[in-house]
């Protein structure tokens, strides 16, 4: 195995296109787990914003991992908390406004988890946090910016995209934008770098 050799657990090209830019040769097997099932049991179980992204980035890794050997595996997750409400991804345009609305003139933290794992168990993992406050817009506003985004970023990518048009929304912005684009890439590579 190569150094910088990785699997990419995640069908994210925003994940992917991080780890090329960065130098890490990727190949991507999506591990196509059923998140919001694997959510709605954590949160019966009050667990964290921070624990479920955890939870998810690993199992994400892990099933991939079992069918990969000697191969590491990264597994992603991001989870918006608003007041310790988790915000999911939209599943339709309707349901992206609603967020946005949600979202409208507050603070909330944007969770990036990462674990990196090998034949099947996780042998590294690391939970950043952004702190975004956004603007405050009229529906109007918000139905206008939803406009300019196309379904596939949109449901791939959550409402915002911070890279682009996204930043936009926000008179405030405390975080890596690595992290709030899913992948703080930064302690990945110092991760890489030390494996043996």
């Amino acid at each position: 195995m190569k150094k910088n050799d990785l699997i990419l657990a995640s069908k994210s090209n925003v994940r992917k296109k991080i780890l090329i830019k960065n130098g890490i040769r990727v190949s991507v097997k999506p591990s196509n787990i059923n998140e919001d099932d694997i959510k709605e049991s954590l949160l019966r179980e009050n667990a964290t914003p921070e624990l479920i992204s955890k939870n998810l980035a690993e199992l994400k890794a892990n099933k991939i991992s079992k069918l990969n050997s000697n191969i590491l595996v990264l597994g992603a997750d991001s989870v918006i908390d608003l007041e310790g409400k988790i915000i999911s991804k939209p599943l339709n345009r309707i349901k992206a406004l609603e967020i946005l609305e949600d979202l409208n003139g507050k603070t909330h933290n944007l969770i990036s988890s990462v674990c990196i794992s090998l034949n099947g168990s996780m042998i590294w993992n690391y939970t950043d946090k952004a702190l975004l406050t956004m603007k405050q817009f009229s529906t109007k506003d918000l139905q206008k910016y939803l406009s300019k985004i196309s379904d596939e970023n949109l449901y791939a990518y959550n409402v915002y995209q911070i890279e682009g048009e996204g930043k936009t929304l926000f008179s405030k912005i405390e975080g890596d934008e690595n992290t709030i684009m899913g992948l703080p890439v930064k302690k990945i590579k110092e991760y890489l770098n030390s494996y043996k």
